[in-house]
Parts: C-alpha cells; structure tokens; sequence
C-alpha cells in the first residue's frame, strides 16, 4: 500500500479569517465554523448566512460537493465532508481539502482516516501550542495511506455501520439529557421569566459572596505546557474537544508528568467543578467527574467551584446550558478566528439561585439519571 502527501493527492487552503459580522444576513450563503464541523457530518442547525455580494468577493473560497472539510483550532484534525446542501457555502478558519481524483483516493476514505485512522493523532502533533492550533503549512505535512479503491469503499463502509452505532447510542444518551432539562423546567420555571422569583446574581456577586469559592481558566500567566512535555500517562490535561456525551472523555486527554504539572498554579480543576467551553468550541458544559486529585485545564475551558452548601453543581451545570444563559453570552460573543467568551464578561453574566432544598432535589434526580447514562 502507498503512503502519499496529501498535497499530492489534492489541493488544500484555508477558509476566511476575516471579521464577518457585518455582512451577517438572514438568508445568503451559508457560513461553516470549526465548531460546524463533526466526525458524523457537519451541523448546521444554528445557520448563519453572508451577503451574497461579499460571498461573490470570496468566490474562490467556496466549498464544492465533496470537499472534505477539517478543523482548524480546537479538536483538530475532525473532518466532514461538504454535502450537496452545503455546495457554494464558505467557511471560517477552516481547512478544505479539494481531491484531485477521486478515482485515486475517496472523500470518504479522506474523512474516515482522519477521524479514526491515526489522521488526527498526526495532525495533533504538528500543533503550534496548547491551544491547538494548526496552520495550513503542517497540515499539509500529512501523509495518507492509500490502498486501492476496493478496499478504501470496504473500510468507508465498516465506517459508516459503527457510526450508525454510535448515533443510536448517542439518541439515547441525548433522551436522558432531555429529560434532566424537563425535570429543571418542571422544578424552576423558565429561567428567563424567572416566575417563581427567585434570587438573581451576577458571578461577580456570587464570588464576592462566597457562593462560588473559586472561579478559574486555563490562562496559565504564559506557562502554557510545549506539546513535547506531554507524556503517555499522568496528570491529565483537558480542553473543549474532551467533552462528549455530557462528560469528560479522558481517553482524549493529553498528560503531564507530576513535576511539570506542580509547576502550573492556575487552571486546576477537581471533582465536582462546573466547566464551561468558552473558547473556539463555546457551550458545552459538565460536571468534572473525576478520582484524580487535580486535573489541568487548556485556554478553552473555565471552572466554577461551587460552595455545595449554597450551590449544586448539578443545578449551576444545568442552568448554565439552559436557554436563557445561553442567550446572555450569544448575544456578545467575540469572533477573531474563533468564538470566545472572556472571564471578563462571564463575570457579567446572570444567575438564577434557588433555595439549597430545590438545588438539592434536582442533584439527586440528576444523580439518578446519570446511573441510567452509565448503563
């Protein structure tokens, strides 16, 4: 079997990276982001649309059938390929990869080795730093396995049967996560009207307070870990890309040694923090599960430190994935070439604070249901 360089096999370049804001319309030419961008396609259930006169100016950029389509910053390496309801669309800070002959090598192929063929562990290597990201010149380093087309279209197709799998078992993972969102509702009202009045504070206020004793990033004062000081096992060190399914997934964790993790002072998540995705990937929120003593945060994730005596982190993870939170950091997400919501404004942001029984009452439902997940 060949191993080929992908600039030998198509053509590449990167999406726009420029503010786009302004030429934002509600209908136009659709607008792919990094965070789009999922190893079972691309998602495009928040569309966001372009100007048709500004696409135009762009022309060259625009995504064809087939282009197979790679993130950028954050999980690199994550492919999809554009399907024909994507055709003409743009994309931001994106990778494309344009086949020269498909005769030569599939897009599914392409995706498919990238995704779970050791693609992305290549590509994670090339990084330019702990945020994870990967300029057009290394990705272009990639080399490609290329059996012939028999075996590529067999291998595509084992593919998309365990992805089949996967979905179904992430539709019943997605129920049990429906179903803590209508247990909050049914408990505590819509946290936009606030119905059942209760206590609204700021997370200045609620730090001052002491309700949430601590309150941290992976910002780590430019001691930020090299990828060569990573290890094969020991303390883990996390970003957006380990969440999955409502959970840290530690199998895509990288890894410090003691000594090199003692060193950092900031962004040290423990069991029961609250994360919260505020960078390149923003939303995504857990409840840090973990019987590791200290676990190390990347730049994309934030940690609240609940004081369980005033707040649940089972409410405050709950809460803050609801759509009335969701709307506060929407509504002034910065965009460079990535989404993001600095520290500073989600000191900002408002919180709903019902009485410790309720709180209490809904951890243990959600307790409960998080035994069925695990199942």
């Amino acid at each position: 079997m060949e191993h080929k360089i992908i600039t030998d096999l198509a053509y590449t370049y990167i999406g726009l990276v420029t503010t786009m804001t302004k030429h934002y319309v509600d209908e136009g030419v659709p607008l792919l982001f990094n965070s789009s961008i999922r190893a079972e396609g691309i998602d495009f259930s928040n569309p966001i649309y372009l100007d048709n006169e500004f696409a135009e100016d762009n022309k060259n950029r625009k995504h064809r059938t087939g282009d197979v389509i790679t993130v950028h910053t954050g999980d690199i390496g994550t492919s999809a390929i554009i399907p024909d309801s994507l055709d003409g669309s743009l994309g931001f800070a994106t990778i494309v990869t344009r086949i020269h002959d498909k005769n030569v090598l599939l897009p599914e192929y392409l995706c498919a080795y990238l995704n779970y063929g050791g693609g992305k562990e290549q590509l994670y290597k090339y990084a330019r730093d702990i945020r994870n990201n990967l300029n057009l010149k290394d990705f272009n380093k990639l080399i490609v396995p290329v059996p012939d087309l028999y075996r590529q279209k067999e291998i595509v197709k084992n593919v998309n049967t365990l992805n089949k799998i996967v979905c179904q078992r992430k539709q019943e993972l997605a129920f049990f996560d429906d179903l803590i969102k209508a247990r909050f509702v049914e408990l505590f009202g819509d946290p936009v009207q606030n119905p059942k009045g209760y206590r609204v504070e700021s997370l200045q206020k609620l730090i001052e307070a002491g309700d949430i004793t601590y309150h941290l990033d992976g910002n780590h004062g430019g001691d930020y870990p090299r990828s060569e000081e990573f290890v094969d096992s020991g303390v883990p060190y996390i970003g957006a890309n380990c969440i999955a399914n409502g959970e840290i997934d530690f199998s895509l964790a990288k890894f410090l040694t003691e000594e090199r993790a003692g060193k950092l002072r900031k962004g040290i998540a423990q069991n029961e923090d609250v994360l919260f995705a505020h960078n390149a990937t923003v939303g995504p929120t857990v409840v840090l599960h973990t019987s590791e003593p200290k676990v190390i945060l990347s730049t994309s994730l934030t940690a609240y430190r609940c004081n369980q005596q005033r707040i649940m982190p089972e409410y405050l993870a709950t809460y803050m994935k609801s759509d009335g939170f969701v709307r506060q950091y929407s509504s002034e997400m910065k965009q460079t070439t990535r989404n993001q919501v600095p520290i500073t404004a989600q000191k900002k942001y408002l919180f709903l604070i019902p009485p410790m029984d309720e709180q209490k009452a809904f951890s243990d439902f959600v307790k409960q249901v998080d035994k069925s997940k695990v199942v």
